[in-house]
């Protein structure tokens, strides 16, 4: 006898995928398709996309020029996958870094390539810091989120039920992060005094590790002068100071990298999601000279030489030399924030507030419910979107960085009404909004 459900479009993934899938959830829409900041589905359905594959699309979906390089470099028959063997892809990838970014930042870091997502390059940072310095507690931050492997849930702040409960409190202090529950440099002090005196209880750390905004902790946005502290306490304490610029890197934040306002030269940053460009899997750790203490083989992997990825890479470098380019970030990320600071005054700063930076922004809700409603709304309105913060508090807002204008405006209308409609579904909510 056939299953009735056999007939749903979803049915194969249904019958087929673990249950561990998590996004489709929310926005069941079988997509075909992709163009900039626009997806379709397979009943032919557009939608506008703030998502942008959790900040791995940041040039946008099927960006002509980087969609043409690849596809020129399969047509030459390029090599494919080439663990860490040299390849004319790689190099011109290595140049293209150098000469966009490194050396206009002033910035002389070694580049290794590690497994090939975001959690690998965390776990190579940890394992390399506490090689250099010969320690073994790392200190990491509330709200933080690093990834999904047993070293990096052990440095970010939300508990996995699903972990096991012995690994991840082992070598990790937790400090709290600017703004939790108003801590700001004070906290920082008091951990380096507490490290410093034989009484105090903390061993010296290996690492200190941080995200500049953190986006899946709520879009929480570390000052420039806070940031400045915890290099100065690093170096102080003769820790390596880790930025994990994996979501917050690539230019989501309006610059390239996430810190650059706070003027910081961390000694180990993890980059990936858009550091390809068209979200073929590639991360990297940018390595002081002198913290590059790997022996030949010792941290290897066999994804470390996606040469398509390399491909799309270096094209997308070369945006960060193009002005029409970088003006159109910081035009789209004003418009974003004009939008966020209108919608917090028009409802009230004490029931939504702006968060984050650039285009990584969004709305904190004080009604935490509030924002799962909001992004229903949003799905019904052809817009994919999602939540972040402890609570699921923060609606965020990442669209492609290259999003056109109309495009952006049409996405946040559509938000807005999506507010509206979720405030009318709950009446006592609506009339303490309207207060």
């Amino acid at each position: 006898m056939l299953d009735a459900r056999s007939s749903r479009p979803d049915f194969e993934f249904e019958r087929s995928e673990s249950g561990v899938r998590y996004y489709c959830r929310n926005m069941p829409a079988i997509l075909t398709r992709g163009l900039n900041a626009r997806v379709w589905d397979e009943s032919g359905h557009e939608y506008i996309d703030f998502l942008s594959a959790c900040g791995a699309l940041n040039y946008g979906h099927n960006h002509p020029i980087l969609k043409s390089r690849i596809m020129s470099y399969l047509a030459s028959d390029g090599i494919l996958t080439s663990l860490d063997l040299h390849t004319a892809a790689k190099r011109a990838f290595l140049k293209a870094f150098r000469e966009a970014i490194l050396t206009p930042h002033g910035l002389d870091y070694r580049i290794q390539f590690t497994g090939p997502t975001g959690t690998n390059a965390v776990e190579a940072a940890l394992k390399l810091a506490r090689k250099v310095t010969g320690r073994r507690t790392v200190a990491a931050f509330t709200n933080a989120f690093h990834g999904m492997t047993l070293g990096s849930m052990s440095v970010s702040g939300k508990r996995n039920d699903a972990a096991p409960e012995p690994v991840l409190p082992d070598g990790v202090t937790r400090l709290p992060y600017e703004g939790y529950l108003g801590a700001g440099i004070a906290e920082l002090d008091r951990y380096a005094a507490m490290v410093e005196d034989p009484s105090g209880g903390e061993e010296r750390p290996a690492a200190i590790i941080l995200e500049a905004v953190q986006g899946e902790g709520g879009l929480n946005v570390a000052s420039p002068g806070w940031l400045r502290h915890v290099a100065r306490l690093a170096a102080r304490l003769g820790a390596l100071l880790i930025v994990d610029d994996i979501q917050a890197g690539c230019g989501r934040t309006g610059s390239f990298f996430s810190f650059e306002k706070a003027g910081i030269r961390p000694d180990i940053v993890c980059l990936s999601k858009s550091l390809s460009g068209t979200g073929l899997p590639l991360s990297v750790l940018l390595i002081a000279p002198q913290h590059d203490k790997w022996q030949p083989g010792e941290h290897n992997g066999t994804f470390r030489g996606n040469n398509l990825a390399f491909v799309s890479a270096a094209a997308a470098l070369e945006m960060w030399k193009d002005e029409e380019f970088l003006s159109g970030v910081r035009a789209s990320s004003r418009r974003v924030w004009d939008w966020l600071t209108a919608t917090s005054e028009r409802y009230g700063p004490n029931h939504i507030r702006p968060k984050g930076v650039g285009l990584m922004s969004g709305l904190e809700f004080t009604n935490h419910g509030l924002t799962q409603r909001v992004c229903r709304e949003c799905y019904r309105r052809k817009v994919l979107i999602e939540t972040s913060g402890a609570h699921d508090e923060v609606v965020k807002i990442m669209p492609p960085l290259t999003i056109e204008p109309d495009v952006l405006d049409e996405g946040l209308d559509r938000l807005d009404d999506a507010i509206a409609s979720a405030l009318r579904q709950s009446p006592d909510l609506g009339k303490r909004f309207a207060a």
